[in-house]
């Protein structure tokens, strides 16, 4: 047996390995490269193996990181199946599409905003007699149908026309929808085949909703290995969720190669018990302002826990209760999902919400919108109110328009509240909004490109580390030192570089064998 490292190898977006045996490819993860958007599109587009020769693939949990490029493997060739845990397989059903269609919005957008510039062009040089602003509002007549929708067939036909090079979306709503035919749930500690001689069994991770640790056992001609995923390991303690699983079953114990994430290699969250003041004065000092506090969430997972730690404190009358907003149609939906398999909730949220009749994440100043227009409309409201808003790294989805009414504005606060990884808009902004706040404001604000246009970031920006879906450094270790694995190597994975050879630096002075592979590394078993 061989493991080859494709994803989320020393940098933390793309997660992608594979098990090789004599007789499968057994692919962990497919999850899609996030970051500056030529780069991403290069990376996404082209897999880096023939999917027809996955026999099957264990897909740790359903953040598009670990899942967005199944799609692609689908309609190129796959024709194996898909094992997660049933909570993933119900989230995909919306995370998956709802991918498809960010890609086909944001395409959309930018193409609207090309073939807007080059008619403007050529309308200016016409000498046609009318205004700068008549030009435009016909342009927008023509490449518009209603007030917020675009006109995709003119668009694409004027781009045709004028031979512009028109931006494509990786795969349609479509081919998302082709690929949830492939999911195979299956419950926690059950043993699936997925090979000759090969089974996975999957364990509580901690991290979301149905998120996984996978054991992986091969036997050829007597020869047994065995090889733990992580995926990405959860906090301990945190509301909602179970911690990460310690105790895994004897038989799947002695472990050949643990492949473990380090997204927070070198770094320390603050305590569990903090994120409830730390968010309660965030939105205190917002709304004393007269402002609007901003939170880019991953719509699976960060969203759900936001809802409930927000719904806490308003039954605890601690901040006032000003409209609360979920602006993403998929965090609607996943939302749904969370209240599908209360079974997965720990003993706190059982006792404190569930036995009383009350939805965690449901509560009377909680709106969803859904259509464009409702999203429009909210942009433009002037009261204090809280937005969250898929993506969670800014990279895409209604959080940039968003983002581009408010961050000009010193009285809204844009609320990070999770991982922000190199090269994204979330990254730049954090750093940047820091250093402004650090200077104490002084001269003109850092200015942001969002959508191909720049913007002053005059607004707060604030970072909750207690948020956080992964493990930090003492978690992990936790995991490692304290779980009745018997664990020879570990692969360090999942983390920007620097995080991940820190830790694999602390692992080592602790007397455990390491491995930090590349892009392509093999590592064998066998040997």
């Amino acid at each position: 047996m061989h493991v080859t490292f494709y994803g989320a190898v020393r940098e933390v977006t793309g997660s992608m390995h594979m098990i090789t045996t004599r007789h499968d490819n057994i692919l962990l993860d497919c999850g899609m490269y996030q970051g500056r958007r030529k780069e991403a599109d290069r990376k996404n587009r082209v897999m880096p193996f023939d999917p027809g020769i996955i026999t099957n693939l264990i897909l740790s949990h359903a953040h598009i990181d670990h899942s967005g490029r199944i799609p692609l493997l689908t309609k190129d060739g796959f024709g194996g199946h898909i094992i997660a845990t049933r909570a993933t397989e119900d989230a995909c059903a919306y995370m998956l599409p709802d991918s498809a269609k960010i890609q086909e919005s944001d395409a959309n957008y930018l193409n609207y905003k090309m073939v807007r510039k080059i008619l403007s062009k050529i309308k200016s040089g016409a000498g046609n007699g009318k205004s700068d602003a008549a030009s435009v509002r016909e342009i927008k007549k023509m490449l518009k149908s209603g007030k917020n929708n675009l006109n995709t067939d003119a668009i694409n036909e004027i781009a045709a026309e004028y031979e512009l090079e028109a931006v494509l979306p990786m795969y349609s709503i479509k081919d998302a929808n082709h690929a949830l035919s492939f999911f195979n749930g299956i419950p926690y500690e059950q043993p699936v085949s997925v090979g000759k001689n090969a089974t996975a069994t999957l364990y509580d991770a901690g991290h979301i909703l149905g998120s996984a640790i996978t054991v992986v056992k091969t036997n050829n001609n007597g020869k047994r290995c065995s090889v733990c995923f992580t995926g990405d390991i959860g906090r301990f303690e945190k509301p909602i969720l179970e911690n990460p699983t310690l105790n895994f079953a004897e038989e799947d114990r002695d472990i050949d190669l643990l492949i473990m994430e380090s997204t927070y290699g070198n770094r320390h969250h603050e305590p569990v018990r903090d994120m409830a003041p730390h968010l309660k004065q965030v939105i205190n000092d917002t709304v004393e302002r007269g402002g609007t506090l901003l939170i880019p969430a991953f719509a699976f997972g960060r969203t759900q826990e936001l809802l409930y730690v927000i719904h806490d404190l308003y039954n605890n009358k601690e901040t006032p209760r000003i409209p609360v907003y979920v602006d993403s149609p998929l965090a609607t939906r996943i939302t749904r999902v969370f209240g599908e398999h209360p079974e997965m909730y720990d003993r706190e949220t059982h006792d404190d919400f569930l036995k009383n009749g009350d939805n965690p994440f449901m509560f009377n100043q909680l709106k969803f919108t859904e259509s464009v227009d409702e999203s429009m409309a909210l942009m433009r409201e002037k009261k204090p109110h809280i937005v969250i808003s898929a993506s969670g790294m800014c990279e895409a989805g209604r959080i940039l328009h968003h983002l581009r009414h408010k961050m000009h504005d010193a009285k809204n606060t844009i609320l990070i509240v999770g991982y922000m990884a190199q090269h994204t808009l979330g990254r730049r902004m954090l750093e940047q909004g820091r250093a402004y706040e650090k200077s104490g404001r002084s001269g003109k604000p850092p200015r942001m490109r969002v959508l191909n246009k720049e913007y002053p970031l005059a607004a707060r920006v604030v970072k909750i580390d207690g948020f956080s879906a992964h493990g930090d450094k003492d978690e992990m270790l936790r995991f490692i030192e304290k779980s009745n694995l018997n664990i020879k190597k570990i692969a360090l994975v999942h983390g920007d570089e620097d995080q991940t050879l820190a830790f694999a630096q602390t692992l080592k002075n602790k007397g455990r064998d390491v491995f930090v592979p590349k892009v392509g590394s093999t590592l064998d078993l066998t040997l």
